[in-house]
């Protein structure tokens, strides 16, 4: 057992030999069985919860080391515990639900009760590509509106955001941004455009080494990639924007409801 502030995971070897030991007649692999083992387990301790070390795992599962690692680097992935460095394992914190909404960032974190902080760090002109061209409805080489925003929410890094919109629709755009958090807010007070529809879709993708740096996590962990373009009420096409978000931390809720 690991003594720290927080419960520590405690094993009761005997115990925990005898089930391993039970299921290894059934077809799964042996790492899936010890981390199936380590999952029961989890869900009685607080998130902070310490783990014995790999070594200790193994000689109290009687495994390998490797088996061992690689069920707590699944466990890691998929947001169950978090490895900090030169430290060791943890009992994650739960994931935080994010609603899929047609809404502002800043508006659903307000719902949610939760504390935002946006950081601007890039807003700068590019020329569109014949991808952009198309989804903004634009010229091959017209100016675009590209912004980079880091979102922390409660003071941890949540989101990733690149968004593109036309320069010519939406002069000054960049120097508004840096007055007012809320893009959606600074494009219907001045130029009073809502955002009424959008597609979105979700994909998976391992992190850069600069997403992995912005949002705290290793390269090569998984994210939840979110692409939307959004449209006014007359159906022309607003903004472009892919969002990275950490795929350990975040989960996402969509409410649906048959047509009547």
């Amino acid at each position: 057992m690991v003594q720290t502030n927080s419960r520590s995971v405690e094993f009761g070897a005997g115990r925990r030999c005898a089930m391993m030991r039970a299921d290894e007649h059934t077809n799964e692999p042996k790492y899936y069985l010890v981390k199936r083992h380590l999952l029961g387990l989890l869900a009685e301790f607080e998130p902070g919860a310490p783990l014995p070390a790999e070594r200790e795992l193994a000689k109290l599962l009687e495994t390998s080391r490797s088996t061992v690692r690689q069920a707590l680097s699944e466990l890691v992935a998929e947001g169950r515990l978090e490895r900090r460095h030169g430290s060791g394992t943890y009992v994650a914190e739960p994931k935080l639900a994010w609603p899929l909404e047609m809404a502002s960032f800043t508006d659903q974190a307000a719902a949610s009760g939760l504390e935002l902080q946006t950081s601007l760090i890039a807003a700068e002109r590019v020329w569109a590509t014949p991808e952009i061209s198309e989804l903004l409805h634009i010229k091959v080489n017209a100016a675009v509106h590209r912004i980079e925003r880091l979102r922390r929410v409660n003071g941890a890094p949540m989101a990733l955001e690149q968004s593109h919109l036309s320069a010519a629709r939406f002069p000054g755009l960049a120097r508004l941004l840096r007055r007012s958090g809320s893009l959606y807010q600074v494009l219907s007070e001045q130029w009073g455009v809502a955002i009424v529809e959008a597609v979105e879709t979700i994909e998976t993708a391992p992190a850069s080494p600069r997403e992995s740096e912005l949002l705290g996590t290793d390269t090569g962990a998984p994210m939840l990639v979110l692409t939307r373009h959004s449209f006014d009420e007359s159906g022309a096409p607003v903004e472009w924007v892919r969002s990275w978000y950490r795929g350990d931390r975040y989960t996402f809720v969509a409410r649906m409801s048959s047509r009547r």
